[in-house]
């Protein structure tokens, strides 16, 4: 069942006094944190991590930030898993790096196995968007254009596997399995350049404040949100179950990920200072104005919970739509 902003910042502050990150070996930090990205810099997975790296230095120290890209991320989370567990290399870690990319084909790792949560910190949901030149001014419309001129638009994706492909594949189904052809890039942001020149129509990006400033300004039409209730940074646009395709919801959880043998009492030790700095309801505006969901309470324990909910969410719309 999808998780709403309400109920991620529902889990309250429990989770910054626990008792055993009080125990947390006191040699740690010993050194400088290095935080990999698994993406090139300026994506929206750096966005988060230099965002946490910034608010987590006043207590951890030096925290130096690597991005590492390549491989369908599996160059830095096979790097992270091969350094030592000792919480001085930390990983940011997504739905789309983690779960989407793990039902590939050619799975390069196994994530489950290979890594556990320090604390998942924020989601974001993806979108419906048109290119101004679409008639369609809703979803229902573009459900009708589609259906009645099958294969005449196309949409981007940031890759095969990213969840800006899963997800209008996934709506291609439930639209009652209308044609769009699909034009992988190597990233959103390529795609999303192509959309506002009108060399494809129809993307499903992330909500950012960027997003939304496109769509304000008419360079891009934002037909809907793939999320459980309105968000907060475009309260005027309609959800997708709104617009009629029920329960169509697209989110992808950011979080912060360490090698699986990392001792619990540091990972708590982390955890803890990033329940501290998320309570900040200044800091969390700031999140929401930036077009992430911020996400309390989603220590150790429950983030490891959490990354095997979303693969066994995900794992079956993967292979269906690689099946097709």
């Amino acid at each position: 069942m999808p998780i709403g902003r309400r109920e991620f910042l529902a889990g309250g502050l429990a989770a910054t006094a626990l008792p055993s990150a009080a125990r947390a070996q006191a040699s740690f930090p010993g050194k400088a944190i290095h935080l990999i990205v698994p993406t090139s810099a300026g994506g929206v997975h750096d966005v988060i991590g230099r965002i946490w790296a910034e608010k987590a230095r006043a207590a951890l120290g030096n925290i130096v930030v690597e991005n590492r890209a390549g491989g369908g991320s599996s160059i830095a989370l096979n790097y992270v898993a091969q350094q030592p567990a000792d919480g001085h290399t930390l990983l940011v870690g997504s739905t789309s790096t983690l779960v989407l990319r793990e039902g590939s084909n050619n799975k390069a790792y196994d994530a489950l196995k290979e890594i556990a949560a320090i604390s998942i910190v924020a989601t974001t949901s993806t979108s419906i968007a048109v290119n101004p030149s679409v008639p369609a001014k809703s979803v229902k419309e573009l459900i009708a254009y589609l259906k009645a001129n099958p294969g005449k638009l196309s949409y981007g994706s940031g890759g095969v596997g990213a969840i800006t492909h899963i997800t209008p594949e996934l709506f291609k189904q439930r639209a009652g399995g209308v044609e769009m052809l699909h034009v992988p890039y190597r990233g959103i942001g390529p795609a999303m350049n192509d959309l506002l020149g009108g060399q494809i129509q129809v993307i499903f990006p992330n909500v950012t404040s960027a997003v939304v400033t496109l769509h304000r300004s008419g360079k891009l039409r934002l037909l809907s949100v793939n999320a459980p209730e309105r968000l907060e940074v475009a309260p005027d646009i309609p959800t997708s179950h709104e617009e009629g395709l029920k329960d169509f919801v697209s989110q992808i959880f950011f979080g912060i990920f360490t090698p699986i043998k990392t001792p619990l009492p540091i990972r708590e030790q982390i955890d803890a200072v990033t329940q501290k700095e998320w309570s900040d309801k200044g800091f969390q505006k700031k999140l929401v104005d930036s077009g992430f969901e911020p996400m309390l309470g989603y220590g150790p324990e429950r983030g490891d919970r959490y990354l095997r909910e979303e693969f066994a969410k995900w794992s079956p719309v993967v292979q269906k739509v690689q099946g097709q």
